[in-house]
C-alpha cells in the first residue's frame, strides 16, 4: 500500500517534487490548497506523512508555519534542502510580448521581484499554488497568460518556457520539513544530529542569554532563532531554534539543564541534517 503524503499544493508543485525526492515515485499525495489545510489532513489522520516548506533562502521564513508546528501533535523526521528554478510559462507559440498577466503563489512572486519589476506593465495575480497557476492556463487554455512554476509543471501541463530561470538569486533554495504523528511514528535509524524546539524565556533580565549561553557550552551549534509573539500576552514571545550537534548525549544533558530556565520546552523533532546543496 502506498504511504499517504500530505503536501501543500498541486501534481506539479514544487512539494511534490520533494516529497518524491524524499520518499519516491511509490507514494499517493493528498493535495492541500494551503498550509492550515495540511496540518487539518494531518490531524485528522487523512495521510502518514507531511511536506512542509518552512523558509526560503531569499523571502525568509513562512512564520505562520511555526505556530501550526508548534501546536500540532506532529514531529519532524527530516528536511530536505531543495533548490528553487522559477520559471515563466504560457501556452505555446507566445512570447513575454504576448502576456497580460502573471499568476503565481506568493511566496514565488517575491523570488522573482526584479524579473517582474522588468516588465511593470504586466498585471501580478497572487494564487494559491504554483503549479496550480499553470494547470488553470491549460485547463481553460488561456492566450495572454503565464505561470511562474517549475519545470516539471510546464512538463506536466504541456506549456512553453517563455523565460527561464527568472528567480533574483541563483542561490535559491527552500527548505522543507518532513512530518509525521508524533503518537505512531517509529524513529528513523538514521544518526540523529539536529534538533528543532520551542521555548518562552523566563521574562526576566539575561534569561534568554543564560538559554542561549547553555547552548553554546554543551558544543551544540545554534543554526537559527526566530520569535514569534504569544497571542494574548504582550510582549511575550515563543522562540524557535534550530540546534546541530555531533554527539546526542551531550545534546541531550543540554536539554535538561534549559528545563528549568524556559517555559513551555517542546522538541519538535530531533532527526538526520539534510544535505545543503551548494
Amino acid at each position: 500500500m502506498k504511504p499517504k503524503i500530505a503536501i501543500q499544493g498541486f501534481e506539479a508543485s514544487f512539494h511534490e517534487i520533494v516529497a518524491l525526492q524524499y520518499f519516491g515515485n511509490e507514494i499517493e499525495t493528498v493535495e492541500c490548497a494551503t498550509f492550515p489545510k495540511l496540518f487539518s489532513v494531518m490531524a485528522n489522520g487523512e495521510a502518514e506523512y507531511a511536506v512542509c516548506a518552512i523558509e526560503n533562502s531569499l523571502a525568509g521564513s513562512i512564520l505562520p508555519n511555526y505556530a501550526h508546528l508548534r501546536n500540532s501533535n506532529l514531529k519532524i523526521i527530516g528536511e530536505v534542502y531543495h533548490r528553487i528554478e522559477m520559471n515563466l510559462m504560457a501556452l505555446p507559440n507566445q512570447t513575454i510580448q504576448d502576456i497580460n498577466e502573471i499568476h503565481s503563489h506568493p511566496m514565488a512572486l517575491l523570488q522573482c521581484r526584479k524579473f517582474i519589476e522588468n516588465h511593470q506593465s504586466i498585471q501580478i495575480v497572487e494564487s494559491n499554488d504554483t503549479a496550480l497557476s499553470a494547470k488553470e492556463i491549460k485547463d481553460n487554455h488561456i492566450k495572454h497568460r503565464a505561470a511562474i512554476a517549475s519545470k516539471r509543471a510546464a512538463t506536466v501541463f504541456n506549456l512553453e518556457i517563455i523565460a527561464a530561470d527568472i528567480h533574483d538569486n541563483k542561490r535559491n533554495f527552500t527548505r522543507f520539513l518532513i512530518l509525521a504523528d508524533a503518537a505512531t511514528h517509529i524513529a528513523h535509524a538514521s544518526k540523529i544530529n539536529k534538533s528543532s524546539i520551542s521555548f518562552r524565556a523566563h521574562h526576566t533580565p539575561g534569561s534568554l542569554a543564560k538559554v542561549l549561553t547553555t547552548i553554546g557550552e554543551y558544543g551544540i551549534n545554534l543554526t537559527k532563532i526566530q520569535s514569534l509573539p504569544v497571542i494574548g500576552e504582550e510582549w511575550q514571545y515563543y522562540m524557535y531554534a534550530d540546534l546541530e550537534f555531533e554527539d546526542i548525549e551531550q545534546y541531550k544533558k543540554m536539554i535538561e539543564e534549559i528545563k528549568p530556565i524556559t517555559k513551555e520546552l517542546k522538541i519538535l523533532g530531533e532527526y538526520a541534517q539534510g544535505d545543503k546543496i551548494v
